[in-house]
């Protein structure tokens, strides 16, 4: 007799073929893709930004125009950060395309709606489980 404790298969396995994993791994690449640009963007204009302030005269312009900058430095920073742990969030799901455990939901351990997955690809989250987190 088999010992079944000895094989190692995921505790949940994906509720999606290969050819649906493989679209939704390109709606996760593509996303993947534009918030890299939008991440480029945000680092040159932080890099400008700084270069600018620094080559600035504190007399020559008004203090309150200083203040706004690092304002919107601040803001573009936050941005900027919230973008990258966005590609890590795209990062994770495709790690669990690969292992053949996407389009679960962490927490009820059922499939997650296909259309909530298409608006979301990221998330591990039936509509389900986030209305009972409110």
């Amino acid at each position: 007799m088999a010992d079944k404790s000895s094989s190692k298969t995921p505790e949940h396995i994906t509720p999606f073929n290969d050819e649906e994993l493989e679209y939704f791994k390109g709606i996760i690449l593509k996303k993947r893709e534009e918030a890299e640009q939008e991440m480029d963007s945000l680092q040159s204009y932080l890099k400008e930004s700084m270069e600018n302030a620094s080559n600035e005269s504190a007399y020559s312009f008004h203090m309150a125009d200083a203040g706004t900058d690092a304002q919107e430095r601040e803001k573009t920073y936050m941005l900027f950060n919230r973008t990258k742990k966005f590609i890590r969030y795209l990062d994770d799901a495709l790690q669990r395309i690969e292992n053949k455990t996407y389009g679960i939901c962490k927490v009820t351990g059922k499939a997650i709606d296909k259309g909530r997955l298409e608006a979301v690809p990221h998330t591990q989250l039936s509509i389900e489980a986030k209305l009972k987190r409110r």
